[in-house]
Order: C-alpha cells, then structure tokens, then sequence
C-alpha cells in the first residue's frame, strides 16, 4: 500500500472516490463558550451526526443556539463496533458525517479511532474542527515541563494490572498525562507514587474550565494523602517525568543488590526489576542488563566454579 495524503480539499470534494466527508468535531471540556466558531456550522450543514450521547448533543446544540437537520445517531463504545459500517456506507454514498463526543476531540480516549480507521481504508476524506482539549489545558496549567509528554489515557481498573502498567513507564523522561474517575483518583495517587516515587511532582486538574475547576500541585505522595477524602469532577493528572540526571550514576552493583533485597522479599525477579527501575528512575532495560551482567560474571568466577564442583 504506497502512501495516503489527506488533503485540503473542497468541502464534499473527497481525497479518493468518495464524495463524501468525515467530520471530527471537538467539542468543549466545561465552558460552552469554548466551543470553535466552526463548530455550529458544521453541526446545522452534516447530513448525519454521530454522537457519543444524543442528550449532551441536544444540550449542546440548544447552547449554541443551532438547528440541526441531519439524521442523528448514537455511537459509544458499546455500537462502535456495529455502527461503524452503517457510518462508513453513508460516507460513501457522499454523506457529511460529523462526529462528536461528550467532551474533547474524538478518537482520544473516546469513540472515533474506528471510523476514522475504515475512513482511511476507504480513501474517504477525513477532516477535523479542532477544539478544546483536556491533555493539553492540564499540561499547560500542570507547572511542570510540556516540551515532551506522554499521553495514557486511563489506566486499568484492578490494582495489580494498574501497577504494572504504571512502573512500564516509571523511567520515562517525558511528562506524563492520565485521565482518571473521581472514585478510582486515590488509589491511583497512591499506585504513582509506589511507581515513580513519592516525591515525584504531579498536579491533578479537575472540572477545566468549569465552575469549580481546581489544579491541586505537589509530591505524588502529598496528593495521594489529599485525595483519601475524595475528589470530584472530571479528572486529569500530570506527572513529572523520571529524573534526567543523577539516578544514572548508580552503580551496577548497588542496582543488583537491591534487586536481590527484593527478590529476598518475595517478589520475582521480573517485577523486582520493574520496581528498582522505577525506584532509581531508570530504564528497566539498564536494570536488567546490570541483573545478567552480575549473573554472567558469578557464573565465569573461580569461586563460583569451586562451589559447584
């Protein structure tokens, strides 16, 4: 397959040889007012609108103060899916399809990825009404560093698989965004700072740009303890990136020994390793590679040798 362009064609024009036009439309995070200029006039001219909810999408256009006449359907993560086709058949019959989630820009973290996909595929025309997001507001309210970052998404909701997922990423030098659900937030604080450490920094942004919005900054473990008596609203959290310098200087050796402190304490030597990187803010790669060189030169010693004769 050689490469596809999206071009800037005319509105209906298409890319390939589809008349038709999917419309991403972000739509505002709290404050209506938010909402992009284009936004009203590609809600009134779509000939079908998709919709993550079809009652935020009433509320939404009677604040805009927009008629709307295409046919509106509901599409979520539970008929994404099914829907998709039924979406991608309009598309290539020369419909305008606008789709819009409750909040942000499609496709991050919210339905879209699908249909832009089968768009593609179909060399349908894609194209997008940027707007509001709540990764790049809580980046740029966070205080900490925007010039690299790293977004998440959601993590996963047991505690042992949310953990894991967190020390993957315990060395990673770029800032790191998350969402999260006001009644999963503390624990979450609190699985950050078992992985990157207590005193990492982070800031929690919650209700942006809303009435009662709120950026809570400080050590993981300060916020986590903020948290316990529970937080509201709409959540987004910003955690510094693993510390450039410093942590590298360890030497290998101090690296085994604590992977063995923890081995010794019952953890296996995979997750020991996953821990101390996240501990020393290092690759876990650099942990591992110490573990095996030791291993290595235990096995090649005279005494080791003796031992085993």
């Amino acid at each position: 397959m050689g490469i596809v362009t999206g071009t800037h064609a005319e509105p209906g024009s298409g890319s390939g040889t589809s008349a038709g036009t999917l419309v991403l439309a972000g739509t505002p995070i709290g404050d209506i007012s938010d909402a992009p200029p284009r936004l009203a006039a590609e809600l009134e001219r779509a000939d079908v609108i998709a919709a993550e909810d079809t009652r935020r999408l009433r509320g939404l256009t009677r604040g805009l103060g927009v008629h709307t006449t295409g046919r509106v359907v509901s599409y979520f993560e539970g008929n994404e899916s099914a829907r998709t086709p039924e979406l991608v058949e309009a598309l290539e019959s020369g419909s305008r399809v606008l789709l819009v989630t409750d909040a942000g820009m499609p496709s991050v973290s919210d339905p879209g990825y699908r249909l832009v996909a089968a768009a593609v595929e179909k060399d349908i025309r894609v194209t997008a009404v940027p707007g509001p997001s709540a990764v790049l507001t809580a980046l740029a309210l966070s205080g900490l560093p925007v010039d690299r970052f790293c977004f998440e998404g959601f993590l996963p909701r047991k505690a042992g698989e949310r953990l894991g997922r967190l020390k993957e990423v315990a060395g990673d030098r770029r800032t790191l965004v998350y969402f999260e659900a006001p009644h999963r937030i503390a624990d979450t604080l609190a699985a950050m700072a078992e992985a990157f450490g207590d005193e990492r920094r982070a800031a929690v942004c919650r209700e942006l740009t809303k009435t009662y919005e709120e950026v809570k900054r400080g050590p993981l473990k300060d916020l986590a303890e903020w948290a316990v008596d529970g937080v509201r609203g709409e959540i987004t959290v910003v955690v510094e990136g693993a510390p450039e310098s410093g942590p590298s200087d360890l030497d290998p050796a101090e690296l085994v020994r604590r992977v063995q402190v923890r081995e010794e304490a019952g953890e296996r030597r995979k997750e020991a390793i996953v821990s101390v990187a996240a501990e020393v803010g290092l690759p876990k790669r650099d942990v591992f590679d110490a573990v095996v060189a030791a291993k290595n030169a235990a096995r090649t010693s005279p005494g080791e040798g003796k031992e085993r004769a």
